[in-house]
């Protein structure tokens, strides 16, 4: 069996500025003033680093930043579930990534899962909202609410796939699709093969030269995905 890693934001679905706008608001309660500068676009790091980005861009003191970030984690989930709806209307599911999902999920080769830079609350919330949910095992994915450091997720979602089917997860039989040079890293570090999907802010290009195995424009090729992610388990069988 192969464990497949997906990536949620710009991989699978895109949202807009909603995370921004959550980000915004908790920022606002915690610290009792507004952001003037937010968290970059599309880089793939997890939430928990973002906000202590968020929090030096503000100008938060470097002594109350490790308090104020706990704060301001703490409430993203629940206010970005307060936007369920808008997440239905705006939000996007990427051309070709609800057939890429259905047929990962319908190959009995495959075990689908999430590894993802945001909390496990935040992930569901989207997936939800958006209808993808069942195409993924999300109790054996890996969170930023497991782990700031995104390479890490890796070896957390293998662990728990094993306790689930029995079955010892490493490299070999592991792949991370993903859209950014940080799935890109997280894949070469923590002990998966990658897919990249140039479907963000980074080019196939660059997705190529930092060390994917493959590369895609999207995910409208579901059977040359599929290819790709039995190719890669047999090399290194």
């Amino acid at each position: 069996m192969i464990l497949v890693l997906w990536d949620i934001d710009r991989t699978l679905i895109y949202t807009g500025d909603i995370d921004r706008r959550v980000y915004r608001e908790a920022f606002t309660e915690v610290v009792g003033r507004p952001p003037t500068a937010l968290p970059a676009r599309g880089t793939g790091v997890t939430m928990p680093l973002a906000v202590r980005e968020l929090l030096a861009a503000n100008n938060v003191p470097p002594a109350d930043t490790e308090a104020l970030a706990k704060q301001v984690v703490d409430q993203l989930p629940q206010r970005l579930r307060a936007y369920r709806s808008l997440i239905i209307t705006d939000g996007i599911v990427l051309p070709g990534a609800a057939e890429a999902l259905a047929a990962v999920h319908g190959d009995a080769r495959f075990v689908p899962t999430v590894v993802t830079g945001n909390l496990r609350g935040s992930a569901e919330a989207k997936l939800h909202a958006l209808g993808l949910i069942d195409y993924v095992d999300v109790t054996i994915g890996g969170y930023a609410s497991d782990n700031v450091h995104r390479p890490s997720l890796v070896r957390i979602a293998q662990d728990r796939a094993q306790t689930l089917h029995g079955i010892a997860f490493d490299r070999k039989n592991t792949v991370i699709i993903g859209d950014s040079l940080e799935d890109v890293r997280t894949g070469l570090e923590g002990g998966a093969r990658v897919i990249s999907i140039a479907s963000g802010t980074t080019s196939a290009d660059q997705l190529q030269e930092s060390g994917a195995d493959y590369v895609f424009p999207d995910l409208l090729d579901t059977h040359g995905l599929l290819g790709a992610l039995v190719t890669l388990a047999r090399a290194t069988t």
